[in-house]
């Protein structure tokens, strides 16, 4: 018979890669309450606003920038039936095909576990203090926020500042 368990969110700002599948395996480890795990992997494209993208650098306030998406993940535990949440954010230079974010959530049931992932992926692209530098064939430039971004979390309810 399985115990129940504590709600699981994690959160990792950090320079390395990560191993997807691992990470999902985590996820369900031990926990017969999992039924569906949703993730969603972000990458560096090679083109941004009609400029080739050689290089994207993200940067960061360390201890900040976890507090503020830890806060999102507790938002998800109480608008979703989640079981668990991992969040992991790149930071330093990175180059196009380079993953850049995962959320990754389970759940009892897909739903939940789809709509968390979305909900947790409109929140980080407006709200988490991260800035984005990417070299272009014309030179450096920072990435500036998308009106689509702030249509997307207010979706939940949620205005941004920035909107």
């Amino acid at each position: 018979m399985n115990q129940p368990h504590a709600p699981v969110g994690a959160v990792s700002i950090q320079t390395a890669d990560f191993d997807v599948s691992a990470e999902l395996a985590a996820l369900r480890h031990q926990d017969a309450r999992v039924g569906a795990v949703c993730s969603f992997v972000g990458t560096v494209r090679d083109r941004h606003e009609g400029a080739s993208v050689a290089t994207m650098e993200l940067e960061h306030y360390p201890g900040m920038t976890e507090k503020s998406i830890a806060s999102m993940v507790e938002q998800a535990f109480l608008r979703f039936e989640i079981l668990g949440v991992r969040v992991i954010h790149r930071v330093g230079v990175l180059q196009p095909l380079d993953p850049i974010v995962l959320v990754a959530v389970s759940a009892a049931h897909r739903g939940q576990s789809f709509l968390a992932c979305e909900f947790l992926m409109d929140y980080l692209k407006t709200q988490a203090p991260f800035w984005k530098k990417e070299q272009t064939s014309q030179g450096a430039r920072w990435v500036d926020a998308r009106v689509s971004d702030d249509v997307a979390l207010a979706r939940w309810g949620i205005q941004a500042p920035n909107a």
